[in-house]
């Protein structure tokens, strides 16, 4: 098979979990499969994001990454005529599959057999967190991607009851492909290591840690409420360290640390190096993730694996991703969330417990498994299987 991956759209730094799946997904590719062609189609001024090692792999330049005049274009001739420009592009592109990896087919209207990975669709859920723009957006390009994707990949299975029950896609289609995590999120010993990065970030308090970039959806606001329960009714005088990229709540979130008088207890480093992050789940005493909505939930997968016990809520896919690694809570309620936090935080011996089922649990999540399950999903696409 000569298999086309679709990067037109790739946005580094500002597409979350969505990034690392394809990052990750990359490469394991070039490094498991010897047998098919890829060819990687990606806006130039992106190219250098890629590092291709495997002769296998080739680049070939689709300029219609936002912003640039012919992405411009291409919107001004859709909007005007009706008329999809970069499919007529894309359909010129030699290949017998290609994988689409972030919920859209770009552009929808190609011929080629497509493989899609559809990550969710939060906004049939929680329309108050779009704009009228996106979600206008979302409603056109959503659901026709679904219904016009030869295969589609999802990480979880509340992801594929979603494509079911709301938008009616055969159930045959969709494929249940986890996700993974890096070697280098594990449990680290290393004094030294361990320290350094608690002295960079001063870290000297023990801490709950939540990383997330603020969309609406992360729920940051109710976690602050949470932490003035704990700070009020049971003196918790440790800190919240908050990590990601800063979106759209960002500014509403600040000035909730400060109306709720929490600046002493909450640290906000943004995003950090990738390399930092597995030692900051290694010190954090507990990872909290009180998310309203997710379609699979990587840093969940990533403290596991570096044993770093997990609260989470019991929404969408997060108890199918922690299952009995880690502790529900209801993310809407927040003196539950607060009770919930402070029980584990003072057990030490259910904290052991947590961090060695999460252990357990995280080697479920295998890059390796991912990419070849992949593969297997390629070949049903083109009929080879």
């Amino acid at each position: 098979m000569r298999i086309g991956l679709n990067a037109t759209s790739f946005l580094p730094g500002c597409m979350g979990g969505m990034e690392t799946y394809f990052r990750n997904l990359l490469d394991r590719l070039q490094c498991l499969d010897q047998e098919n062609d890829y060819l990687l189609l990606c806006d130039k001024r992106h190219a250098a994001e890629f590092n291709l090692f495997n002769p296998q792999f080739c680049m070939e330049y689709i300029n219609y990454a936002k912003p640039s005049p012919a992405w411009y274009l291409r919107g001004v001739i859709r909007n005007i005529f009706n008329l999809d420009i970069l499919a007529g592009r894309m359909n010129g592109v030699k290949v017998d599959v290609i994988h689409h990896p972030f919920t859209v087919l770009t552009p929808p209207g190609i011929k080629i057999p497509s493989v899609l990975t559809f990550w969710d669709m939060q906004h049939e859920f929680f329309t108050e967190f779009f704009s009228s723009t996106e979600l206008v957006k979302r409603q056109r390009l959503y659901r026709a991607s679904a219904e016009r994707a030869t295969r589609i990949i999802v990480s979880a299975a509340f992801t594929k009851e979603c494509l079911v029950n709301r938008y009616q896609i055969d159930a045959d289609k969709i494929e249940i492909v986890y996700t993974g995590y890096g070697p280098e999120y594990r449990p680290v010993s290393k004094a030294e290591s361990l320290g350094a990065v608690r002295s960079k970030y001063d870290l000297e308090k023990p801490f709950l840690f939540y990383p997330a970039a603020t969309w609406p959806h992360k729920n940051h606001k109710r976690l602050l409420e949470a932490v003035k329960i704990l700070c009020e009714r049971y003196g918790f005088d440790c800190s919240l360290v908050l990590t990601g990229i800063a979106m759209q709540s960002h500014a509403e979130i600040k000035t909730e640390i400060n109306r709720l008088g929490l600046t002493d207890q909450i640290k906000i480093l943004g995003y950090l190096p990738a390399g930092d992050l597995p030692y900051i789940y290694n010190n954090a005493r507990m990872m909290v993730f009180p998310s309203l909505f997710e379609g699979f939930g990587i840093p969940l997968v990533e403290a596991m694996a570096c044993g770093c016990p997990v609260v989470c809520a019991n929404a969408t896919s997060l108890p199918e991703v922690v299952g009995d690694a880690g502790i529900l809570f209801d993310p809407l309620d927040t003196e539950n969330m607060a009770e919930t936090i402070w029980a584990a935080w003072n057990d030490d011996d259910r904290l052991a417990g947590m961090r060695k089922r999460g252990l357990e649990r995280a080697e479920l999540f295998n890059w390796d498994v991912t990419a070849l399950k992949t593969i297997a999903v390629y070949k049903k696409a083109c009929g080879a299987v």
